[in-house]
């Protein structure tokens, strides 16, 4: 099934930057062969994506809220994603959570376990 680790969260102000990331082990496939993805929950919402790299030429998508603020990217040598966030705003503040996924016949999806982002002065 395969595990992800999430580090690098903490309390920021706003305006500030942070760097998350995400070390992969034991997935079923490849990393590279999988679309690899950043999600946040924050304090009473919906869990939503914030940004995805795709596994094939490595396309990227964001959320609307985070486009030109938050770069994610992969090492695939690594087995490593990142999301680079810059001009952090309280709204900003969220658990973030790694998901890595493929689809051959049915869906399979490893979880992190999160690591909370805290956006205050």
């Amino acid at each position: 099934q395969g595990q992800l680790v999430e580090s690098g969260g903490g309390l920021v102000q706003p305006g500030g930057s942070l760097r998350l990331s995400c070390v992969a082990s034991g997935l079923t496939f490849t990393f590279s062969s999988h679309a690899m993805s950043w999600y946040r929950q924050g304090p009473g919402k919906e869990r939503e994506l914030v940004a995805q790299s795709t596994s094939v030429g490595g396309s990227t998508n964001y959320a609307d809220s985070v486009k030109g603020r938050f770069t994610i990217s992969r090492d695939n040598a690594k087995n490593t994603l990142y999301l680079q966030m810059n001009s952090l705003k309280p709204e900003d503040t969220a658990v973030y959570y790694c998901r890595a996924s493929r689809f051959i016949g049915r869906l399979f999806e490893v979880w992190g376990q999160g690591t909370l982002v805290t956006v205050s002065s």
